[in-house]
């Protein structure tokens, strides 16, 4: 049956403040994406060969931007130079040590309204 998360697709309202977001300030890669006849960008995390986020460019968005999916969750590291990032940048997001198991979560959301979190093993310090 399942054996694991392949990607997530969302649609972005603004390509660049999207682009900027996922590639700039997360460390995501644009790569390689076959000619699906519409406009997207299909993006890559360091060592992982599959696309972890599919995008559509020029659709229309929808009324709720989250629908049924409460957030993305992505598993991080850097945790000190990625808070010293949205940091410098002024984005916003809320971070956290998760209780029990001492995850560290940092919540923050895209241009298009959708939240992300960004997962750090608990042995990273600030």
């Amino acid at each position: 049956m399942i054996v694991g998360m392949n990607h997530f697709t969302i649609t972005a309202e603004d390509e660049k403040q999207t682009l900027d977001f996922y590639v700039g300030l997360l460390g995501l890669k644009v790569g390689h994406r076959p000619d699906l006849g519409f406009p997207g960008a299909w993006l890559y995390a360091d060592g992982n060969p599959n696309a972890v986020l599919h995008m559509y460019f020029g659709r229309p968005m929808p009324t709720l931007r989250t629908g049924v999916i409460d957030h993305l969750a992505f598993t991080s590291s850097g945790l000190r130079e990625v808070k010293a990032r949205f940091d410098q940048r002024g984005h916003k997001y809320t971070l956290q040590q998760q209780v029990g198991a001492g995850t560290w979560q940092l919540f923050c959301q895209d241009p298009n309204g959708a939240k992300v979190e960004l997962d750090f093993d608990p042995s990273e310090t600030l």
